[in-house]
């Protein structure tokens, strides 16, 4: 099969999901706030969407790896669809207590459905573009990724006008019903045993044995708590406390998102143009990691000493997506980098794995730390794990690189 259009079929695939996710969520926050819940039992509403990323994403790879990725993105998309279904024949005469834990049962699903869809078209990549092209399989790396941020955002805005046009159920029942033709050309239109392991894959090799992989998952985890730590709660609370609307804050939450989704599909043109004799490894990690230290520092600075707040974060929040944007582009490249085509389902899935602890962990110090320390303390809390994050990457090799000069910065997909 054509490269290109595989990568254009596991991308579509990957792009119909990610705006029913980044919808649903969206639907769910709004929902529920408008029927009087809290903000902890809103938030008890997708405890079991992140837990459930990391159990996925572990066994997932394994999956993967014993039956190809094909048969992980269908179980992904699948799995979506019966979750949007089971929200939409939600009760509103039962309990608060019987639907808080109903929906938390429907988005143990949605969380599922999400990380194999994931696992699976990041995996995908690795098989689909030509052996020797380590510049191009950086750059695509960075489009699917940066595309899917892009769209997640979108799914912000989709969800909060399919609630206002349709309401809950009909909003539920559209979204159902975009992913099953999703599903169905999909299946009709790919091909092939993408990412299956052409040896038996044993369960024991469920823990990866790379020690690349492993020290990039360690310092995946403590960066994805660095952004969670004060995005999930802090900020959206801070902007609310300045004056901020509830609606104000979703925008420019949505808006950021988005944003931040094309920051990193160019992030191979930003290295470019920072410096072609760079090249991305190991040392790129670690390089990356320390200067992301001094954006929550650099914003604890401006608050202490008197910087109009609202100026500060709009400043911090844009140095932060370009510098996060890199750092997470160069991971999603390097454990592509260190992996060979025959266990990269395996790998990936176990990367992702550390992924979404690093999202759980950081939501959970979110809430923890604000209450305690407010926002500054929030701030703190991602300084810490930025350098944890840092210093793990010490044990990235140099090796396994591409050279920026061999990445096509001439045109476009």
């Amino acid at each position: 099969m054509n490269s290109i259009r595989s990568y254009a079929l596991v991308t579509g695939a990957y792009w119909g999901f990610t705006i029913t996710d980044g919808a649903l969520r969206m639907l769910v926050v709004l929902h529920f706030y408008k029927r009087g819940y809290d903000s902890i039992s809103i938030a008890f509403l997708f405890l079991f969407y992140e837990f459930f990323g990391i159990v996925t994403n572990l066994f997932g790879g394994w999956i993967a790896s014993r039956s190809g990725v094909k048969v992980t993105l269908y179980g992904g998309l699948a799995l979506q669809i019966f979750a949007l279904l089971m929200l939409a024949l939600l009760n509103p005469h039962w309990s608060e207590v019987v639907s808080v834990a109903y929906v938390m049962a429907a988005q143990a699903l949605s969380g599922i459905a999400k990380d194999l869809t994931k696992m699976s078209a990041k995996s995908a990549i690795k098989v689909i573009v030509p052996d020797g092209t380590d510049g191009a399989l950086f750059k695509w790396v960075a489009r699917l990724t940066g595309s899917k941020n892009a769209l997640k955002g979108v799914g912000f805005f989709v969800g909060g006008a399919l609630l206002a046009a349709f309401g809950f159920v009909g909003a539920l029942v559209g979204m159902a019903g975009a992913l099953v033709v999703v599903l169905l050309a999909t299946v009709a239109s790919l091909s092939g045993d993408l990412g299956r392991s052409k040896k038996k894959v044993k369960f024991t090799s469920l823990l990866s044995k790379s020690s690349e992989i492993n020290w990039l998952s360690a310092a995946r985890l403590f960066l994805f708590a660095a952004r969670d730590v004060w995005f999930v709660v802090g900020l959206p609370v801070f902007l609310s406390q300045l004056g901020w609307s509830f609606y104000a804050v979703g925008t420019f939450l949505a808006a950021w998102v988005i944003g931040y989704g094309f920051i990193q599909a160019g992030v191979p043109e930003i290295l470019h143009a920072l410096g072609s004799r760079d090249t991305v490894d190991g040392a790129a990690a670690r390089q990356w990691a320390f200067v992301l230290l001094l954006v929550p520092l650099g914003l604890i600075g401006a608050l202490r000493f008197g910087v109009e707040p609202g100026l500060a974060l709009m400043v911090g929040l844009a140095i932060f997506a370009v510098v996060f944007a890199i750092n997470s582009a160069v991971h999603s490249y390097l454990v592509l980098a260190y992996t060979d085509e025959d266990s990269v389902a395996l790998n990936v899935g176990f990367y992702y794995m550390a992924n979404a602890a690093g999202r759980l962990l950081g939501t959970l110090l979110s809430g923890i730390l604000f209450k305690f320390a407010g926002f500054q303390g929030c701030l703190w809390g991602s300084g810490a794990l930025v350098l944890a994050a840092a210093v793990l990457s010490l044990g990235l090799p140099r090796g396994h690189a591409v050279s920026l000069a061999t990445v096509d910065v001439g045109g476009s997909e």
